[in-house]
């Protein structure tokens, strides 16, 4: 998705080339995970003269927040603590994106 949204559109080959770049993956597995995000209404693809080009049909934070509440409610049963405790202790969350979660929140109150 982030390919995607990043060039506006984009070929099969085009995202599995620049996915190349950083690490091996099968051309196939590429196909079939945007043939998935379609599926899911992520990505709509139209025929182009040799090949499909996929481009969004919703905009980035709408995605995100989706697949983050599906997230949240399939792997801790819709509770995000448990996600917030994971977070803060694997050190991904510091302690001052931590501070500036909590300072938005009381804003938004």
């Amino acid at each position: 998705m982030k390919i995607v949204w990043r060039r506006g559109e984009a070929t099969v080959r085009e995202v599995y080339e620049e996915i190349l770049d950083r690490r091996k993956i099968a051309y196939t597995t590429v196909m079939t995970m945007l043939g998935v995000l379609e599926g899911k209404g992520h990505l709509e693809k139209v025929a182009d003269e040799k090949a499909y080009v996929y481009r969004p049909t919703r905009p980035k934070e709408e995605v995100i927040a989706s697949m983050v509440t599906d997230f949240v409610s399939r792997v801790f049963d819709g509770s995000a603590r448990p996600l917030m405790e994971h977070l803060i202790r694997s050190e991904q969350l510091t302690c001052e994106e931590l501070a500036e979660i909590t300072s938005a929140g009381s804003d938004a109150n």
